[in-house]
């Protein structure tokens, strides 16, 4: 009989202990973390390093094309030089400016402009909480820009001394240590049409490929 009451009053007591349990977990569970320890958090690398400058070598293959008119022309191949000033936003993130001296031929006429872009470009860069990205070599990006050139052109008339711009790219950096990065890559390149009189309604494009350095500060 006397087991039968104790029994009894382990289960009476039951939900009370229950109860307290509950209350402790949703204090522990409101209890503030610390923010970003030892600096491992999505901004580390932007915070240490949040600019940059670089240069880089363009190869151009301009492409074809045959206006409203049905005067054709072929494009050829061409070489020029960028350089560029970025600042990083978060370290899968950051902002370009951009100018080039743009040179461009086709079989019946060239144009050479200068050439100025802002580039919005993500950077594959592995998820940083873990720290890999201190060792991570290699790193794919994406981006866009838009900006305007202003031209000049040889042997045909242009109605558009300015023009706008507009680009897409990718690529791969190679980080050697903190302050260096060797990049490789490619930008599709797309000029709105400087109104030639030569061959009418043609926008000229050309994809680039590219090879620079970054030097990060």
């Amino acid at each position: 009989m006397v087991k039968s009451k104790i029994f009894m009053a382990v289960l009476m007591f039951m939900p009370i202990m229950a109860n307290a349990s509950i209350l402790y977990r949703v204090e522990q569970t409101s209890t503030p973390v610390p923010d970003a320890p030892n600096g491992y958090d999505a901004h580390a690398f932007s915070r240490e390093h949040p600019f940059y400058i670089g240069g880089a070598y363009d190869f151009s293959m301009w492409a074809s094309g045959t206006g409203d008119n049905n005067f054709h022309v072929g494009g050829k191949n061409t070489s020029s030089f960028d350089v560029s000033v970025g600042m990083r936003i978060q370290d899968i993130f950051r902002l370009e400016a951009n100018y080039s001296h743009t040179s461009a031929k086709w079989t019946k006429f060239s144009l050479t402009g200068e050439t100025f872009m802002l580039n919005a470009i993500f950077d594959a860069r592995i998820d940083n909480i873990y720290r890999i990205f201190r060792t991570q070599m290699i790193v794919p990006y994406v981006g866009v820009g838009a900006g305007a050139s202003w031209d000049k052109a040889d042997d045909v008339e242009i109605g558009h001394k300015i023009s706008p711009v507009a680009a897409a790219l990718a690529g791969i950096g190679f980080e050697l240590g903190e302050y260096f990065t060797v990049d490789l890559g490619y930008r599709y390149l797309y000029m709105f049409d400087p109104d030639f009189d030569l061959i009418s309604d043609f926008a000229p494009i050309a994809h680039q490929f590219r090879a620079g350095v970054r030097v990060n500060f």
